[in-house]
């Protein structure tokens, strides 16, 4: 037990200490006790500073990549500190160690980006500043608009505003479930996925503990949303066999289509140049037509592609 354990509580919850994170785990919190009936006392939250929260003026593919939202978690839930991890889908690296398991997911948030300072892509200034730090949407942003520059925007919901304000950038782009969960939706614009495909994950809340672990992910697995599962598991299993890093710009959206699930994934160079994509329509839970969606794409990538992706 950690020296600032609950005595009372039943499940100890490690969330990042973010104003974003600490409402995920306050969610997850609620959700336990609607759930089991349990006095909110019975759910500790224990909060860290996660790598990524420590370095904003490098881009995260500079630094360590996703395992920096993770690894001190990693590390308290390894060593029993905590009973289970609070995580955003989107900042979890696919291949997960063994030791860990997703004990269930929360259902699904909007999964659309937001994009702050215009009211569409097509509606920001020419020549215009775009700041982020996410391949994805630079390479996404770039192909559409090849006459913005993008800068690194780093940082937590209230950060990244803030740089906006003092006009480091004209616009930039949020989650749209994140600005939803800090009750701040209207302070940007979703983008339609027709014209913007969102990140592999986005909009989940992913609740993990250790695979040897069955009284805590028993009580976890009370929350599953089965829906939301079958959706992440085949997108990330696209991203498996992609092969893909932090480095890696591709977009993702998997969505129901009446008794199937319809995929869409699209690749980008890094300069937004060359872009290629493709669908796929599967049944729950088969992922061989998304596993050749991968094969195809990788097939199909073009020189400025390919290097960002290994395969698998």
């Amino acid at each position: 037990m950690n020296d600032v354990s609950n005595s009372t509580a039943r499940i100890r919850l490690g969330t990042r200490n973010s104003p974003l994170a600490m409402v995920q785990a306050e969610e997850t919190r609620d959700r336990l006790c609607a759930t089991h009936g349990w006095a909110t006392s019975e759910v500790e939250l224990v909060p860290v500073v996660a790598s990524g929260d420590k370095v904003l003026d490098r881009p995260l593919s500079e630094i360590g990549g996703k395992a920096l939202w993770t690894k001190e978690l990693d590390a308290w839930l390894a060593e029993g500190l905590i009973d289970a991890s609070v995580h955003s889908a989107k900042d979890v690296e696919t291949e997960r160690p063994d030791i860990f398991a997703f004990a269930a997911l929360l259902p699904r948030a909007d999964r659309r980006d937001a994009l702050v300072g215009a009211d569409s892509i097509a509606a920001i200034p020419q020549g215009a500043v775009v700041g982020t730090s996410a391949p994805r949407r630079a390479a996404q942003l770039l192909n559409l608009r090849p006459d913005c520059t993008v800068v690194t925007f780093r940082g937590n919901v209230a950060t990244r505003l803030g740089k906006l304000k003092a006009r480091e950038a004209d616009v930039t782009f949020l989650a749209a479930a994140g600005l939803e969960r800090l009750g701040q939706s209207a302070v940007g614009a979703p983008l339609h996925s027709a014209d913007w495909i969102p990140a592999a994950g986005q909009g989940v809340i992913v609740l993990e503990c250790r695979a040897d672990d069955a009284d805590t992910a028993a009580m976890l697995a009370a929350l599953d949303h089965e829906p939301t599962r079958i959706e992440l598991e085949a997108e990330r299993a696209l991203l498996s066999k992609l092969g893909g890093t932090c480095h890696s710009p591709v977009a993702v959206l998997c969505e129901p289509d009446g008794d199937a699930l319809t995929m869409c994934a699209a690749l980008f160079s890094p300069d937004g140049a060359e872009r290629i994509e493709g669908e796929a329509r599967f049944a729950a839970g088969d992922h061989a037509p998304v596993l050749a969606l991968a094969a195809d794409l990788l097939e199909r990538a073009t020189p400025g592609i390919a290097p960002h992706f290994g395969g698998g």
